[in-house]
């Protein structure tokens, strides 16, 4: 099976957040992606883009389809798990979409039949969609499994961009950690905060599994926390988790750094109070009861006076 097929890192920012173009990459494949990226949105042929989750290939698709000549027309984002052959009934689709459809190696074999007659030339739907595809799968291993028709796969697969993991193009974390941080300072109406040395050498080091949402998570945590130090104390425990494999989402990166920031913020008000739990409880504004369990729960729960 042989199509044409570019290596290049993901253009833009993570998957799930639809940003506009803002990021400037500094790794040279980027460069050299962003070129094809532009010859892209000028062409209806089918493009397949294949990379790990997070990589941004929603992202690409959104580029190429703000970057051609039907940016007025509609963006339709469809994820395959899940989706019934009535999806890809012929003439469903207006002319000049681009129809994008994620992880199409979910796709259902009546629903793959289906997807192959709306592409079809009979069907007249074919050059008035242009059809952008994601996949996190190996659609040859899956064709060769069976599990993929080898037709529609060469269909979708006109052009062939390959997106590489973040941890293959570490150059662009900086710049990306940046562009996270403004965007989520302007979010919550706080300053940029710096980074200190020691973080900015965790991040290199980190292997990044989650790639630019598990980077976003990180820096929305920081953000919201507003104490580099106090947040990094929760991050530090989930980028550890995710360079052991575990998959790691938004919600958990900010709750980590929420339960990081109350622990420190009782800390210092016990302080303050030479721990007297209830004036402590008082300033906090919480009850005496919700204290105490929260003290229990940050492994203080027998110190300080009643």
């Amino acid at each position: 099976m042989e199509q044409k097929t570019i290596e290049g890192p993901t253009l833009s920012s993570a998957a799930s957040t639809g940003m506009p173009q803002l990021f400037e990459a500094v790794s040279p494949s980027m460069k050299a992606v962003e070129a094809v990226v532009r010859e892209l949105a000028h062409s209806s042929v089918p493009v397949l883009l294949l990379g790990e989750r997070g990589t941004g290939k929603r992202t690409i698709a959104q580029r190429i389809h703000r970057g051609s000549d039907r940016p007025q027309h509609e963006f339709l984002d469809m994820t395959c798990a899940g989706l019934s052959p009535q999806e890809f009934q012929p003439g469903r689709y207006r002319s000049g979409i681009t129809l994008y459809l994620d992880e199409i190696g979910d796709l259902t074999p009546e629903c793959q039949k289906q997807l192959l007659e709306v592409l079809s030339p009979e069907s007249g739907n074919g050059p008035q969609v242009h059809v952008i595809c994601g996949s996190s799968r190996n659609l040859e291993a899956e064709v060769r499994a069976g599990r993929f028709r080898e037709d529609l796969y060469y269909r979708l697969s006109g052009v062939c961009l390959r997106i590489p993991p973040l941890r293959q193009r570490k150059e662009d974390v900086p710049p990306l950690m940046v562009f996270f941080l403004t965007r989520y300072s302007e979010t919550f109406h706080r300053p940029v905060p710096p980074l200190s040395t020691e973080t900015r050498q965790l991040f290199h080091e980190h292997t990044w599994p989650g790639n630019l949402v598990e980077l976003e998570a990180a820096a929305r945590a920081i953000v919201a926390v507003g104490d580099e130090s106090v947040a990094m104390g929760g991050l530090r425990s989930m980028l550890n988790r995710a360079g052991n494999g575990t998959n790691v989402s938004l919600k958990e990166a900010a709750r980590a750094a929420s339960r990081e920031a109350e622990k420190e913020l009782i800390l210092k008000v016990l302080n303050r109070t030479r721990w007297n739990r209830r004036r402590a409880a008082e300033e906090l504004q919480i009850s005496y009861k919700a204290l105490l369990y929260k003290l229990k729960q940050i492994g203080y729960g027998e110190y300080g006076a009643t």
